[in-house]
């Protein structure tokens, strides 16, 4: 007489040995999606890194406005969400082939990693992708700028007044489109305004984000990080790439002075 069916024992001892499966290989899977992530993320600083330092060599070794105050719309219109962010150029749009309607599409400027809740962030290319150091690629306010933050705007640097390039920060993953050393320390020199959103720039996955104003939204991108053990991509001056620590790019404050090792968010 032939049995059909399982007996319990063997119903169990299946559901058992799947879930071991799942135990194991979910993580698996969930860390090489990870690190293909990472490794997508990483070609794309890398490209940009490179096109904005062509841009620098194509105009006198200047590199590019890392925001300019417009009501000209840029090649591909206006990026961003015009209620929350400025109307204007970015940086992006000043590098070739990057600049024209490449924020529309999920390409070189979107990091594959970020983690957004907000369905308006998450279509918003200056939100939770990729910021270039606002202390190299100033900005320029038609209106005049704030005076406490006159050491990030007025022109771009030049290449040779980089005195360090090999250390210093260019662009990395970042919490907006443009990113300073305010955004890396817990108590900057002037007050950050929560309510404007690229006052909530920050380097994900770094620990002082508990303790600062984020993004509604941008919280899971800030607190947990977006690549395996808290790591961020930076794109230096010189053109190299690194993977570091996110609390490696932490600026201290010391009594009155303000210091980190490397890298440099300062161009001297």
């Amino acid at each position: 007489m032939n049995r059909q069916g399982f007996t319990l024992t063997e119903s169990v001892l299946v559901c058992a040995i799947i879930s071991l499966l799942t135990a194991i290989v979910f993580p698996v899977l969930n860390t090489s999606r990870q690190k293909a992530q990472n490794i997508l993320c990483e070609s794309n600083i890398r490209q940009l890194n490179l096109a904005i330092l062509m841009y620098a060599n194509s105009n006198r070794e200047s590199l590019p406005y890392g925001f300019v105050d417009s009501n000209t719309e840029p090649p591909g219109g206006f990026p961003g969400n015009l209620i929350y962010n400025k109307k204007g150029w970015w940086w992006f749009n000043y590098t070739g082939r990057f600049h024209s309607k490449a924020w529309k599409k999920k390409n070189i400027l979107e990091c594959p990693a970020k983690k957004l809740r907000d369905g308006s962030l998450k279509s918003n290319i200056l939100c939770g992708n990729y910021g270039v150091n606002q202390s190299i690629c100033k900005s320029f306010f038609a209106g005049g700028s704030d005076s406490n933050k006159e050491e990030f705007t007025n022109r771009p640097l030049t290449l040779i007044k980089v005195s360090r390039p090999g250390e210093t920060l260019l662009i990395a993953d970042s919490g907006y489109a443009l990113i300073n050393w305010w955004h890396a320390t817990l108590t900057p020199p002037y007050p950050l305004n929560p309510m404007f959103i690229e006052d909530t720039s920050f380097v994900p996955g770094m620990e002082i984000n508990s303790q600062k104003a984020v993004w509604p939204g941008q919280e899971d991108d800030a607190l947990q990080g977006r690549h395996l053990n808290k790591t961020v991509n930076v794109g230096f001056v010189d053109g190299h790439i690194e993977n570091v620590k996110a609390d490696k790019l932490l600026v201290e404050k010391i009594g009155e002075q303000y210091k980190n090792l490397w890298p440099l968010w300062s161009p001297r």
